[in-house]
């Protein structure tokens, strides 16, 4: 017993005429009339009583009408859900972000349109510095992060370039140079610094750094954190200065003046993680509307 078999029974069973159904079917009556016998033959007893008047459905046939078009719904649900699935629009997507990410509008954005373009995959999300979530990505806890440039290259990820967001100096409140609008780096000399430690934001890290030395100077660095919301509290309680991304100024602290790098800076990038080599649909969308909202918000 073939599933057509199952579709040629429903359509007699609604039509009551060999010859309506054949015709809803695209075929001849004679070959559907053949089939429908050969289903009787198979199961075992008559599914229509038939005469020159009329064609009813025996006890047997409604029971086993009635069933077939239960599986013949469950089969085109199965179809369906598989088309859903291979287009991306159902199943499971798991995101991780580095814990300055919300504070960009860009992130939050990109989360809200895939919510509203894909409202059946189920979307769960971990925030945890970039190492730990490109570990999570390789070992398939994830499936695609948003994270600070890594310490080296993973053959087994795909490491996609977003944007690059300015850098700014974060100065306590009452700290002397906070009073001028803008600085240079060099007069961040002789500071202590309050910085991730390098294998939290390799890239980051690195560019501060080298920037610093440009200028004329190795920072001093006196405080490490694991996150820059971390970095940002402690810069408020006085205990250095720092380099931050712009996004950070969302972090709305008392104790905390921002002000913009006069001259040469360093950038904050913002990069995408994912499996090489993953072939699925939810991971695909994503990363193209990722790629799509950049260009919109013109980063």
């Amino acid at each position: 017993m073939e599933l057509r078999h199952l579709r040629y029974l429903v359509a007699v069973a609604d039509e009551l005429h060999f010859t309506r159904a054949a015709k809803r079917l695209g075929m001849e009556q004679p070959p559907l009339s053949q089939q429908i016998r050969l289903l009787e033959a198979e199961i075992g007893t008559p599914l229509f009583h038939r005469d020159a008047r009329a064609v009813r459905l025996t006890d047997a046939g409604r029971v086993f009408s009635d069933d077939a078009r239960a599986i013949l719904a469950h089969v085109q649900r199965a179809i369906d859900h598989a088309r859903r699935v291979a287009r991306g629009d159902l199943g499971r997507i798991g995101v991780g972000m580095i814990n300055s990410a919300p504070f960009h509008p860009f992130v939050p954005r990109v989360l809200r349109e895939y919510g509203q373009q894909h409202p059946d995959v189920a979307l769960s999300l971990d925030e945890n510095s970039t190492p730990v979530l490109a570990a999570a990505v390789l070992a398939d806890q994830l499936d695609i992060a948003f994270v600070r440039p890594l310490l080296g290259d993973e053959p087994g990820l795909v490491t996609e370039a977003l944007f690059d967001e300015d850098v700014l100096i974060a100065l306590p409140q009452a700290h002397r140079l906070a009073a001028e609008p803008a600085l240079a780096l060099d007069q961040l000399k002789g500071e202590p610094f309050v910085l991730f430690s390098r294998p939290v934001g390799a890239g980051l890290y690195d560019d501060i750094l080298a920037a610093c030395r440009r200028a004329g100077f190795s920072p001093r660095i006196g405080q490490e954190a694991s996150q820059v919301t971390s970095i940002v509290n402690l810069v408020a309680a006085g205990l250095g200065v720092s380099l931050v991304p712009a996004s950070m100024q969302q972090i709305h602290s008392d104790g905390v003046a921002y002000r913009t790098i006069l001259g040469d800076a360093p950038k904050a990038r913002m990069s995408l993680v994912y499996r090489r080599g993953d072939e699925s649909a939810t991971v695909r969308n994503m990363v193209a509307l990722a790629r799509r909202v950049a260009g919109v918000m013109g980063l």
